[in-house]
């Protein structure tokens, strides 16, 4: 069972400064990774979305719960940027505050699987904040919506 954060209204005080769950336009060699990210993290690694489904969008993908995984990357804020990061990914993602009805997505916390890098290195598990597609965008995903096959996004670019 995956549990839902009440979350802060954009540029409020911030509860906890989890790592954020990316995957889409802002991934690794994405359009948006560079401008929003670049200088601003402290720490990128792959990570996966369990319990959840990727669908393709117009030029970008949208995340919602389900019987799936979704793959993509953990980002960990620079010291100092949290804040400024935040709101920045916020207004990207059109994230107006909790519930909100003109959200584009909401901003979730989840668990999110690290895989295991090198031995001994183990994987395991860490919260964080994700962007799942806001209840109507969801809505007319699952009725209409493309799956994006084995839950990992690209723009055309070797995976």
């Amino acid at each position: 069972m995956t549990a839902t954060v009440t979350t802060p209204v954009p540029g409020g005080p911030v509860a906890a400064e989890l790592p954020f769950f990316v995957y889409g336009t802002l991934l690794p060699g994405e359009p948006n990774h560079d401008l929003f990210l670049r200088g601003r993290t402290a720490g990128e690694r792959p990570a996966v979305l369990p319990r959840a489904l990727l669908y393709d969008g117009p030029g970008y993908p949208y995340a919602i719960d389900g019987h799936g995984r979704v793959h993509g990357t953990l980002l960990v804020a620079a010291p100092g940027v949290y804040g400024e990061l935040l709101g920045l990914l916020d207004h990207l993602e059109e994230y107006l505050g909790p519930g909100h009805p003109r959200n584009l997505y909401e901003r979730v916390v989840r668990e999110v699987e690290l895989p295991a890098e090198g031995a001994p290195a183990t994987g395991g598990s860490v919260r964080a904040w994700v962007y799942l597609a806001a209840t109507a965008v969801t809505r007319s995903l699952r009725t209409g919506g493309v799956l994006v096959p084995g839950g990992r996004w690209t723009t055309g670019r070797t995976p």
